[in-house]
């Protein structure tokens, strides 16, 4: 069980905090309600900018790295399609430096023409390097559009295309983060050696005094359900043939969430994975082949990709993955199998409550789940879900007309 405390600040920011004197440091975790789907289609790419920003000093402070350095402290933090997430670790002796670093920037970032064209650099830079340039860097690019057609997951977090980062302007980026980035949308927790009434009134000095901002309501367009077969082939300069097979399921607060979550380690988790198993060791077929799932808030992705030995053509290459997940539908998974997928996922579990960064970081995920104290029942979910659920769930997802293929093939 992971034990916390909550309250709520007068401006609407929620605090949580877990106590843990086993360890002489502190985790300060701040989760802004905010991610690419809340971008405006002709300016993508913005909170992830923003995650930059952020770090590009504030009013009070002009370099945000120099004060953390010196009270021995670390930060980092990520951009998803649903949340932006920061986080500081330090000694919690010196836990204040990660208050007034945090509240200071959430007041009043300081938005000046060198940060936002610094940061900017920094964002174009990435997206060449990582998404452009780099084999197979653009299958996000290509796949989200094909399997979104309202949502706007249609786009990844760095953004539809560098154009809209280059033409960023000042007063769009100072909107961005009046909306989004308030006490009233973010969600603070703070872990390891420290207590309750000490957090109370740290938050109430260094955050009580913000204004709580304009409440964001979301409403965004819902995809429809899909009931077409879509495909795309690329002839593009990789290494391999690469072969992608998108299904849409259900979001991240679905109640078939779990029984998705197993039947993709049945097929692609470790070497004795079904995937693996049969195209990788038996009929050596695929270099690598995996499953995984996006895992988003709303209807989120279920992907099959693997890429086929030469000699393989990658018609034979998506008839084998079909033919694997033909299986999974009509017959029943053993009681062994599903047994050995729970286990793993209970020991994955486990093992990500042990280390303070990842039990804060899970609480401020929980609580925007609604609640943070679904953590502690998490695995129970898990180990509820039957053969027949995961055999229902497979033909609910695995069908041609819920489909989106796209094929890499080698120059």
């Amino acid at each position: 069980m992971v034990k916390f405390n909550r309250f709520t600040l007068n401006n609407g920011l929620r605090v949580l905090v877990h106590e843990d004197n086993t360890t002489p440091m502190a985790v300060v975790n701040i989760l802004y309600d905010v991610g690419s789907r809340d971008e405006n289609p002709e300016q993508t790419g913005f909170a992830h900018l923003f995650e930059h920003l952020m770090f590009g000093g504030s009013v009070n402070v002009p370099n945000y790295d120099e004060p953390l350095q010196r009270v021995g402290g670390e930060n980092n933090a990520f951009t998803s399609n649903d949340i932006t997430n920061y986080y500081i670790t330090l000694p919690s002796s010196n836990l204040e430096t990660a208050f007034w670093l945090e509240s200071d920037r959430m007041l009043n970032l300081a938005f000046n023409e060198k940060s936002l064209e610094t940061q900017r650099n920094v964002v174009i830079e990435e997206f060449k390097q990582r998404y452009l340039n780099q084999p197979y860097g653009d299958v996000w690019l290509k796949l989200r559009p094909m399997v979104y057609k309202k949502h706007p997951y249609q786009w990844d977090t760095i953004g539809k295309s560098i154009e809209h980062i280059e033409e960023a302007k000042m007063e769009d980026v100072k909107a961005f983060f009046k909306k989004h980035y308030n006490p009233q949308n973010a969600i603070m927790v703070v872990g390891g050696d420290v207590k309750v009434e000490d957090i109370k009134q740290l938050a109430e000095k260094w955050f009580g005094p913000i204004p709580a901002g304009e409440k964001y309501n979301r409403n965004l367009q819902q995809e429809d359900e899909q009931h077409e077969e879509r495909r795309q082939t690329v002839t593009a300069k990789v290494p391999l043939n690469d072969v992608y097979i998108a299904f849409q399921m259900g979001g991240r607060r679905d109640t078939s969430f779990y029984a998705t979550e197993l039947l993709s380690d049945i097929l692609s988790r470790g070497n004795s994975s079904r995937l693996y198993k049969s195209l990788v060791k038996e009929k050596q077929m695929f270099s690598e082949v995996h499953a995984y799932m996006t895992g988003s808030m709303d209807k989120g992705m279920f992907v099959c990709e693997g890429k086929p030995l030469e000699g393989v053509s990658t018609q034979q290459a998506e008839a084998a993955i079909w033919e694997e997940l033909e299986i999974i539908k009509t017959e029943t998974i053993p009681a062994d199998e599903l047994t050995k997928v729970k286990n793993k996922t209970e020991s994955t579990m486990i093992f990500s409550e042990m280390a303070l960064l990842d039990k804060v970081m899970n609480l401020a995920y929980f609580e925007l789940l609604g609640d943070a104290d679904g953590l502690n029942y998490e695995i129970d979910k898990f180990l509820a879900v039957t053969a027949q659920q995961i055999k229902g769930k497979a033909n609910k997802l695995f069908r041609k007309d819920n489909s989106s293929t796209l094929i890499y093939l080698a120059e």
